[in-house]
């Protein structure tokens, strides 16, 4: 069984030491025939092991190789000078700071391969140095830009902000001056980031983030989880106790559900590797890292039915964007919040539909979010939720309004309705307030599931138990009305008759101006 590449993303590592690859040369070698790529992919979803991977190729190290799809497929006899910046490694806190760091950079390159630059500045020596490589080794350059953007979402709101993009605007500029002499240019990123010169003064670089020949690039299909991992997912169903069938359900439910094609799903290898590393469910890629500006900007711009509920876009929102004006629902995909679920072609134009990816972003966007409104830790709200958890399964309802009351207090005034509003925007909006709620729960919630009979509010579904619940709001209506009308449109409309093979619940919520209360109903 090979060993797990937690943190390693060198392919040469990889390979060599004899930890586990998941061979992705098929989708490298359609690479080849473009000149300028761009892929953007969230962070610690494999693009730096990509850049490496290529790297490798370029020069030729035919060993690492053998055994990969590409490996009868190359020309090995060809190998090319490559030049890899990894911007993560360049100091760029501010203007003077990145020109200095990336001419120090630039001339560690240049000594290697016995160099000597006649420029001063660091945009000056990059071109400088591709064109010397060039008539040094009679090969064009290859050129590989890892996480370009870094020097861009580090400093934005910065004083310094402005001097960065300044010298990333000339640096990139550059690479169009020297372009005859260069033979391949990647670059990844997060973002697609306007107003740094990549994509207005290149020759229109191909991006490769949505287009369906590389959907799979970055990330494990269902195919490649279970080839690649047969024997961790038996030592992990082993530890756990469980079936392989019921560890792989668990596994897709958790980690699966990226796609940028709405249909090729894929899991985070972030999470994945973690996990069978650790052999413990645990949300390892949003707590390793998530910018507390964005839970803000969820709180601060009421943005929590964003991550609820399905959201519809068009080509737009996988425009480059500008820095200095972020539009949300772009910065959510980009960033890894959301994802591709659904692509269709409405009137001869493409239409996605945006959902978050899977349970391990939904509950911890969730648990960020519900602390942020309500002042809980979030290291208190995982104890919360079991808390409440029980509540419901133990039927007992004054201790869940209790916790439910608590936390409505401290949800602010722009989230709760207001009493100018409609009642049935007012309900809408408490549906919200509800969802978060509930899946901080560990529930998988259904919103507006459809039955032959009508639309119930949301089904709670974890393992052998259903939660069937229905929300009522009214400013003026007395709670204990309505909650006799929340349980009694379950009731009437039969919402809980597909789950007749699993213990089932009903729960009626009923919101009564800034108050709330719930009732809580085995089935008879």
């Amino acid at each position: 069984m090979k060993k797990l590449p937690i943190g390693i993303q060198s392919f040469e590592v990889l390979r060599s030491e004899d930890y586990l690859y998941v061979d992705k040369t098929k989708e490298i070698e359609q690479l080849i025939n473009s000149h300028i790529i761009f892929l953007s992919r969230p962070r610690r979803f494999g693009k730096s092991l990509l850049i490496s991977t290529l790297e490798e190729l370029y020069k030729g190290n035919k060993p690492l190789f053998e055994g990969l799809y590409i490996y009868d497929k190359w020309d090995w006899t060809q190998q090319y000078p490559v030049i890899r910046i990894d911007w993560t490694n360049i100091e760029h806190g501010g203007g003077e700071e990145i020109e200095r760091s990336m001419t120090t950079f630039l001339k560690r390159q240049a000594n290697f391969y016995q160099l000597t630059f006649i420029s001063e500045y660091a945009s000056d020596c990059f071109a400088e140095l591709i064109e010397l490589l060039h008539r040094k080794t009679g090969k064009k350059v290859v050129v590989l830009i890892d996480e370009y953007d870094s020097p861009i979402l580090d400093t934005m709101g910065n004083s310094e902000a402005t001097a960065v993009r300044k010298f990333l605007q000339g640096f990139y500029k550059r690479l169009k001056a020297v372009d005859d002499h260069l033979k391949f240019v990647f670059l990844t990123g997060v973002t697609k980031a306007a107003k740094v010169s990549i994509f207005s003064v290149l020759n229109s670089p191909y991006d490769i983030t949505i287009d369906d020949k590389y959907a799979s690039i970055c990330g494990y299909t269902q195919e490649e989880l279970e080839s690649n991992f047969s024997g961790h997912i038996n030592d992990t169903a082993a530890h756990l106790d469980m079936t392989k069938a019921d560890l792989l359900a668990k596994i897709r439910e958790m980690y699966d559900g990226y796609t940028w094609d709405g249909k090729t799903s894929l899991y985070n290898p972030f999470s994945t590797l973690s996990f069978f590393m650790k052999k413990i469910f645990s949300n390892y890629w949003f707590e390793s890292g998530t910018p507390t500006f964005l839970i803000n900007r969820l709180k601060k711009r009421n943005l929590a039915n964003t991550v609820l509920e399905p959201v519809m876009v068009d080509d737009s929102a996988f425009d480059s964007y500008d820095p200095d004006a972020l539009e949300d629902i772009p910065l959510l995909f980009q960033t890894g919040y959301l994802t591709i679920k659904d692509r269709k072609i409405i009137n001869g134009d493409p239409q996605y539909t945006l959902e978050v990816p899977n349970l391990e972003v939904r509950e911890s966007l969730m648990r960020h979010l519900l602390s942020a409104f309500t002042d809980y830790p979030v290291s208190q709200m995982s104890q919360l939720g079991k808390e409440m958890l029980q509540q419901i399964i133990h039927g007992d309802a004054a201790g869940l309004t209790m916790n439910l009351r608590k936390m409505l207090a401290g949800v602010p005034y722009n989230l709760q309705p207001e009493d100018s509003t409609t009642e049935d925007a007012n309900e809408a909006r408490y549906h919200i307030i509800f969802q978060v709620w509930m899946t901080l729960l560990g529930f998988n919630i259904q919103s507006e599931k459809t039955t032959n009979r009508g639309r119930m509010d949301a089904v709670l579904l974890q393992d052998e138990l259903a939660v069937v619940a229905e929300l009522k709001y009214h400013a003026t209506t007395k709670l204990d009305t309505l909650l006799n009308q929340a349980i009694a449109q379950i009731y009437e409309k039969r919402y809980y008759e597909q789950f007749l093979d699993r213990k089932i619940i009903l729960l009626g919520l009923a919101f009564n101006g800034k108050d709330v209360s719930c009732r809580i109903e085995p089935t008879p």
